[in-house]
């Protein structure tokens, strides 16, 4: 396991979000203040604040991504084609690696949104959830997309 999924782990198992958790691993290399990083990525845990959509960890790796690769020019038609393109290969690489991107078919859960209050993080809390997974899962994909 590389370092920055150790990272993203230990970053998950203290009790930050899945984004954060994956973002986070990356903030030194990306010359950003690990506070602001991890603020940014506060919303998106739990599927975008407990909503079960989109999983953290794929939200990291997409932000990581515009953070290294994307664009800043709105009419950057290229650039913008291309950035979507590295997107849409990070999800799938993601999906076929766990099944899916969405955090409710992640967990197995049939509802679409979750009280707001988070999980309290116990030891049975971290042998059910597949989380710790998933953010390892999102660093190596990012790391062999982006830095291999």
């Amino acid at each position: 396991m590389s370092e920055k999924a150790q990272q993203a782990e230990k970053l998950f198992r203290e009790g930050y979000n899945c984004c954060q958790a994956v973002i986070g691993a990356f903030a030194e290399e990306l010359g950003m203040q690990t506070e602001d990083i991890l603020r940014l990525a506060s919303s998106f845990g739990g599927g975008m604040g407990r909503l079960r959509e989109v999983c953290g960890a794929v939200s990291g790796m997409f932000m990581i991504a515009g953070l290294e690769r994307g664009y800043d020019d709105p009419k950057a038609q290229q650039e913008k084609k291309e950035h979507y393109a590295l997107i849409q290969r990070l999800a799938e690489a993601f999906r076929e690696e766990n099944g899916s991107i969405v955090c409710r078919e992640l967990l197995g859960l049939e509802h679409k949104k979750d009280d707001p209050t988070p999980a309290v993080r116990t030891a049975e809390y971290y042998r059910k959830r597949p989380c710790s997974e998933m953010v390892k899962s999102a660093v190596r994909i990012l790391e062999k997309e982006l830095y291999e």
